[in-house]
């Protein structure tokens, strides 16, 4: 019989959550093996799902105030797959060059950790900057540097190249990931027609991921696209912060929280683009 003596970690949690876990459990008069384990293995994820009370915050060290916006600028890379074997590294190596522009905040530059939508499998490579405005993110496009880099290094050796942009409030104020996290990059196209208030509430749920997996995700970033140009139709996105891949998969692994989430929005979503990505060590700016 579950109690709070055969559950350890309950121990410590308050008496309202005990009683909530322990009787949404012993409601199931079926639990298989598999599924238990999950559950008592991830002890204050599975609790996430059934309170109110929200975790408490990993600590930061912000860089910018809750309250200040930032600008987003993810662009994502289809190396042609005849380009030379050192060209996607020397555009990766100029790409991250452009850390030392003044008008960026924040730039990382590298090959896809994993790309999890088979109809834009293509995309090989990201680069994910941050910017304290659009003037600055304008300043950085136009930028001689800039466009050499593109001219030189990236046009060549790209069969394809995808872009988005947004105004983003990030949770505790962080602009800059620290190297070794992980991100899960999400790019979501609505259906035609969708009433506003749907796609309020589809921003809603994808933005609630650090209040459904607090001991998983640092931070979210989440908003609408703002540069259609070269998005292919994609109108939101989406960018979860993890300390790093161990967190990312541990998410993965619980296959059915994570579907319970998605089945929330999946009738309001004509296509979604989802890859994960590693910030190296070595390509984090600094403010």
């Amino acid at each position: 019989m579950l109690s709070v003596k055969s559950l350890p970690f309950l121990q410590h949690q308050p008496h309202a959550l005990k009683s909530v876990f322990l009787s949404t459990f012993r409601s199931h008069t079926i639990l298989s093996p598999s599924t238990t384990r999950r559950a008592l293995r991830l002890p204050l994820t599975a609790l996430s799902l059934l309170r109110d009370v929200p975790a408490s915050p990993r600590s930061y060290s912000p860089t910018m105030s809750s309250s200040d916006q930032i600008i987003e600028h993810l662009v994502f890379f289809a190396v042609s797959p005849d380009a030379a074997p050192s060209k996607p590294d020397e555009m990766i190596s100029g790409l991250r060059s452009l850390t030392s522009l003044d008008s960026v905040a924040h730039l990382t530059a590298g090959p896809i950790f994993k790309n999890r939508s088979s109809a834009f499998g293509k995309f090989t490579h990201m680069l994910h900057s941050r910017y304290r405005s659009k003037s600055d993110l304008g300043s950085y496009t136009g930028d001689p540097a800039h466009v050499k880099v593109v001219k030189e290094s990236v046009l060549p050796v790209c069969d394809d190249i995808m872009a988005v942009d947004w105004v983003a409030d990030v949770a505790g104020g962080v602009v800059v990931p620290p190297p070794g996290s992980a991100l899960r990059v999400t790019l979501l196209k609505p259906k035609e027609g969708i009433a506003a208030e749907e796609k309020a509430e589809l921003m809603r749920v994808v933005g609630g991921i650090k209040e459904s997996f607090p001991e998983l995700v640092d931070y979210v970033s989440f908003g609408e696209n703002f540069s259609p140009a070269r998005a292919k139709g994609f109108e939101l996105g989406f960018i979860a912060v993890f300390p790093g891949v161990k967190e990312l998969e541990a998410l993965d692994a619980m296959g059915e929280m994570v579907e319970l989430q998605k089945e929330k929005v999946r009738h309001l979503l004509e296509s979604v683009f989802v890859v994960d990505y590693a910030i190296p060590q070595q390509s984090s700016s600094s403010l």
